[in-house]
């Protein structure tokens, strides 16, 4: 009996074990460890886009040779806010002698565009070859498109002096956003502007973006500046009354930013020739002035926009008085310091290439107010100044033309 109980006991653990129930809690295999999301790479930076200069001296296929005159029109810094030039202070007659509005300026673009010319730089049209005599300047021949016209576009002052700040004009050349050049100022309300539409620098660039057969070979214009208040709107001066280190610091600061502003105008088919350092009257023959000052362009702006052959004369006066007919010691001095393109203002885009050294002086026109207002036949053959003067906005003064 005893052993029949030790069975049965036997069989109902083992029932017992083979029962169904909780099943026994699984452990789960050990995760392995989570591994740390790689750092995302930054988006490579913007490039600006490419642009490209060529040679309008190099033949090509289609083109065809021009030995007529070369025209050259030059403008000041336009007006972009004409309520703050014309506001009947002291200057407000002087900037409707000199300057035009940007409205003005975009016209006068059209019209020439549709009149067939087609932009040159000045750097193209004469270069220095080595004669029997000596190196002599030659005119070089053109290669432009069928039916096109050349036109050489200078800028003086594009230095944004600062009467210019409270009278409209933009303040200073910055790249945007979009790696392109723009204008920064003020509008009438204080308010701080970039743009690309109020400057006469940032508009020419978009006309070339919008009308690339108006630039063939990719030039722009040569830009015209002196020193003594910097450039491009960048206070890159010394001033020899009063200096001190925080000042010197503060020029080093605005130079450093300047350099990129040049390196793209170059870039995009812009270049620069000498306006003279303070502006200065080379008519005088006070050589000791104007050594100094030119010394002093070469230091302060040549070194910042690089080597030219380009001098444009302040307010159109010649070396020694007339630089036609003689060769006296300033122009031989300017001469010297590597110029070689003279320009003055005139009536007509005339050059002559000089004899006696290896110089080319030329004049060119300028669109201006006094233009606009006293010389509409003149300057029929790039626009009509009746669809080109803004009269809604300028002075009431005198129109020579008007009916």
């Amino acid at each position: 009996m005893r052993r029949l109980l030790c069975l049965l006991l036997l069989l109902f653990l083992l029932s017992a074990c083979a029962a169904p129930g909780a099943p026994a809690e699984e452990v789960p295999p050990e995760a392995p460890p989570e591994e740390a999301p790689l750092p995302e790479e930054p988006p490579p930076p913007p490039e600006p886009e490419p642009y490209e200069i060529g040679d309008p001296t190099e033949e090509r296929e289609g083109y065809v040779p021009w030995t007529g005159v070369v025209e050259h029109l030059f403008f000041h810094p336009v007006i972009a806010y004409p309520e703050l030039a014309f506001d009947g202070d002291s200057q407000a007659n002087g900037l409707d002698d000199f300057m035009v509005t940007v409205g003005e300026y975009n016209k006068i673009l059209e019209s020439v565009y549709e009149k067939g010319y087609v932009l040159v730089d000045i750097n193209s049209v004469w270069s220095q070859e080595e004669g029997e005599e000596g190196p002599k300047m030659v005119r070089n021949t053109l290669y432009l498109p069928e039916g096109k016209k050349p036109l050489v576009l200078s800028y003086d002052d594009t230095n944004y002096y600062p009467y210019m700040l409270e009278n409209g004009f933009a303040h200073k050349l910055v790249i945007g956003e979009d790696l392109k050049i723009a204008s920064w100022g003020k509008d009438p309300q204080g308010n701080e502007v970039v743009s690309r539409d109020l400057d006469a620098i940032p508009i020419l660039d978009k006309f070339v973006e919008e009308h690339p057969d108006f630039s063939p070979f990719g030039a722009k214009g040569c830009l015209s500046l002196t020193g003594y208040e910097g450039i491009l709107g960048y206070r890159t001066q010394t001033d020899t009354q009063e200096w001190d280190d925080a000042k010197e610091a503060n020029r080093q600061k605005e130079r450093e930013a300047v350099k990129p502003i040049v390196e793209e105008l170059r870039r995009t088919g812009w270049t620069f020739g000498s306006h003279t350092w303070g502006h200065i009257r080379l008519g005088d023959g006070n050589m000791t002035r104007i050594e100094a000052d030119t010394q002093r362009w070469l230091d302060e702006v040549g070194s910042l926009v690089g080597e030219t052959t380009i001098l444009f004369y302040p307010h159109g006066e010649r070396p020694d008085g007339n630089d036609w007919t003689q060769t006296g010691p300033a122009f031989q001095y300017l001469h010297s310091q590597g110029f070689r393109v003279f320009c003055s203002v005139g009536t007509e885009s005339f050059s002559f290439i000089k004899k006696d050294i290896c110089a080319v002086i030329c004049d060119r026109l300028h669109p201006d107010g006094t233009t606009l207002r006293r010389s509409r036949e003149r300057y029929l053959q790039f626009y009509d100044a009746k669809d080109i003067i803004d009269l809604e906005v300028r002075p009431e003064r005198e129109i020579s033309w008007a009916e």
